[in-house]
């Protein structure tokens, strides 16, 4: 395949230890991009920083991107270490349970608000600042057809990645004479191990509201981010780009 060029780019991909924030992370890499993964899971982190050494060397941190010291601790590092931030993918989330809105507990619903979302104001509150300073960035922000069409039996998913697709909406206005970009993807069914999450009813559904009659690929998602990622993508902020298999609708 055609490699984007990122090669002199450093970025930061939230949940990159497994999963389809590994595939952007090997995707980037093959690109030339250096990577820092922030996840909570240290066993993971190790697995993923020893697998992707082939390619390079891979900085690993551990980060409850929910906890705005630590991800503000994360982002002084990684200006100790590379000086600069070009890229952020805001990938790490949840599914959360499968119930209906008044069946689900304050803690089932917030706990998926808090990282599907909020986490996404502050790990771009604490980059958007380094970013700034050399006038340069791209941030990705991994949203969900569930934010466009609210899926049942996943109001907080849904919610929440509709606040994913407002923010970008709003912080791309607000940088978009910065030379920072900001782009979300809103992918139907990845099949990645978020789906141990869910239902089997749940899945069915999902699976049959997609044209193409099957599930997404990691890959694909790690392609067009990839893109998003680059300088080629020079146009476009505040967008929102499908991934979906016909299934979106607007």
């Amino acid at each position: 395949m055609n490699q984007i060029d990122l090669n002199g780019k450093c970025a930061v991909i939230t949940g990159g230890a497994r999963g389809i924030g590994y595939a952007i992370t090997e995707r980037l890499m093959k690109s030339g991009a250096r990577c820092c993964l922030w996840d909570n899971d240290i066993g993971a982190l190790a697995e993923a920083e020893r697998s992707l050494a082939p390619l390079g060397k891979v900085e690993v941190t551990v980060v409850d991107i929910t906890n705005p010291v630590m991800v503000d601790g994360a982002v002084k590092g990684v200006s100790l270490v590379w000086g600069r931030l070009d890229i952020l993918v805001n990938n790490a989330g949840i599914a959360g349970v499968n119930k209906k809105l008044w069946e689900c507990t304050y803690d089932e619903w917030f706990k998926v608000v808090n990282l599907d979302l909020v986490a996404v104001y502050v790990c771009c509150h604490a980059v958007v600042p380094l970013m700034l300073k050399n006038n340069y960035g791209r941030i990705v922000n991994i949203a969900s057809i569930a934010g466009k069409e609210g899926n049942p039996n996943a109001s907080h998913y849904s919610a929440a990645k509709a606040g994913v697709i407002g923010l970008t909406k709003s912080l791309g206005k607000e940088l978009a004479q910065t030379g920072i970009l900001v782009n979300c993807v809103t992918p139907a069914v990845i099949q990645t191990d978020i789906l141990k999450q869910c239902t089997q009813q749940h899945i069915d559904y999902m699976l049959s509201k997609i044209p193409m009659g099957r599930f997404g690929l990691k890959e694909e998602a790690a392609a067009m981010v990839a893109w998003l990622c680059s300088a080629d993508c020079s146009f476009s902020t505040g967008a929102v780009f499908d991934l979906s298999g016909g299934r979106a609708t607007y």
